[in-house]
């Protein structure tokens, strides 16, 4: 078993973190598969590739994890369903 405890990491910190690892890790292969990936003018009336709403997806949802946190407290299931959403949207239509 992998001891974590040395910096202070839960196990929902680490899967967090595997999970932010692992979606950088397919965005790449994805890339490598399909070169450039067909930018797009979204909502946002920016052109933004599929590694710029990868982006914006985990930040809004670190964001909106933030003020679950800060008006809810846990459990956090809330907030990941409205991610969850978040990153479906952002990929729809940004």
């Amino acid at each position: 078993m992998l001891d974590l405890s040395w910096m202070a990491w839960t196990w929902p910190t680490t899967a967090f973190f595997v999970f932010i690892f692992l979606c950088i890790a397919g965005m790449g292969i994805w890339e490598w598969k399909d070169p450039g990936g067909g930018p797009r003018h979204g909502i946002l009336t920016l052109n933004t590739t599929r590694g710029d709403r990868l982006f914006i997806t985990i930040l809004g949802s670190a964001f909106i994890f933030l003020g679950w946190l800060a008006l809810m407290g846990t459990p956090l299931w809330g907030a990941l369903v409205i991610s969850i959403a978040y990153g479906i949207g952002v990929f729809r239509w940004v």
